[in-house]
């Protein structure tokens, strides 16, 4: 009983002394006695505190990864998703955007000089019996195309159809060494023949069949035309001449040419079904700057 009295006695005055401290320090503010003792426990106790919270902020950020580690994975495959459908969009939208500017180019050539085409595009490089550069189109029959027909792009000539199946056609590319095509210099009547010579297609030798007809670098060659447009129609840009070989005594002489369109990279392309009322000369021919 004593001994409960003398407790409470005891934390009486402590309690009483505690609010003496208080009112003290309160009111005198930072003149206070009992501001080092203050700052003195802060230190102490803000010490414990950061340590304390620097020990559990690992384990909780631990324990915080482990159950969002599913969640985080599937967030990253469905950003690679996304990125991968952004690049395919992306690469559709620019190749439909150079397949745009072909067909205009192409179609502009064919105004140009009068012809009637159906436009398609190339699906595979094949190569055929007798011939090692041929393509593959995807218009055959059920377009109109038929064997022996003009073959351009927006460039040039590409070829002739070998042969046609309903939905797609074979056709052998200028480049090919059994093709063969009557061809024109620019300018005047003075006619020829274009070869492929393989090289991937690179060049075609033009073997021009009067020897004393002026010859030279940078002159330009159209189609001279076949019978009823068959297998080609005249006036379709060929190429320009890069070099001329020297062949004294002998009935012809010969050119290499570059030709207009690219025949290792070909995309949409045009098949004349129709040929041109008249003879387009060199109509089709392009700006002498755009030469390649």
């Amino acid at each position: 009983m004593r001994d409960s009295r003398r407790a409470r006695l005891i934390l009486g005055v402590l309690l009483a002394a505690a609010l003496v401290i208080l009112t003290v320090d309160h009111r005198t503010g930072e003149s206070s006695p009992l501001r080092p003792l203050r700052a003195a426990g802060a230190y102490l106790f803000g010490t414990a505190e950061q340590f304390g919270s620097g020990v559990v902020r690992p384990v909780g950020g631990f324990v915080h990864a482990i159950l969002t580690a599913p969640a985080a994975k599937q967030r990253i495959e469905a950003l690679k998703e996304e990125n991968a459908e952004l690049r395919a969009g992306l690469l559709a939208g620019k190749l439909d955007a150079d397949r745009a500017k072909q067909l205009k180019q192409l179609l502009g050539l064919a105004g140009t000089g009068g012809y009637k085409v159906v436009t398609g595009n190339v699906i595979a490089r094949r190569g055929q019996p007798g011939f090692e550069d041929a393509v593959q189109i995807d218009v055959g029959t059920n377009d109109g195309v038929r064997s022996e027909m003009t073959v351009l792009n927006g460039d040039g000539l590409v070829g002739r159809v070998l042969h046609a199946s309903s939905r797609t056609s074979t056709v052998v590319l200028l480049s090919d060494p059994a093709s063969a095509a009557g061809a024109r210099l620019e300018g005047g009547k003075e006619i020829g023949v274009v070869h492929g010579v393989g090289e991937h297609g690179r060049l075609v030798q033009f073997r021009l069949l009067d020897s004393t007809a002026s010859l030279s670098r940078g002159g330009r060659i159209v189609s001279f035309g076949s019978q009823h447009g068959r297998p080609y129609v005249p006036g379709v840009p060929i190429g320009v001449i890069e070099r001329v070989e020297s062949t004294p005594g002998e009935l012809t002489r010969i050119a290499y040419a570059r030709p207009y369109a690219d025949l290792t990279a070909l995309d949409a392309v045009g098949v004349v079904v129709e040929a041109p009322k008249r003879d387009p000369r060199d109509a089709v021919l392009p700006a002498k700057e755009r030469a390649r």
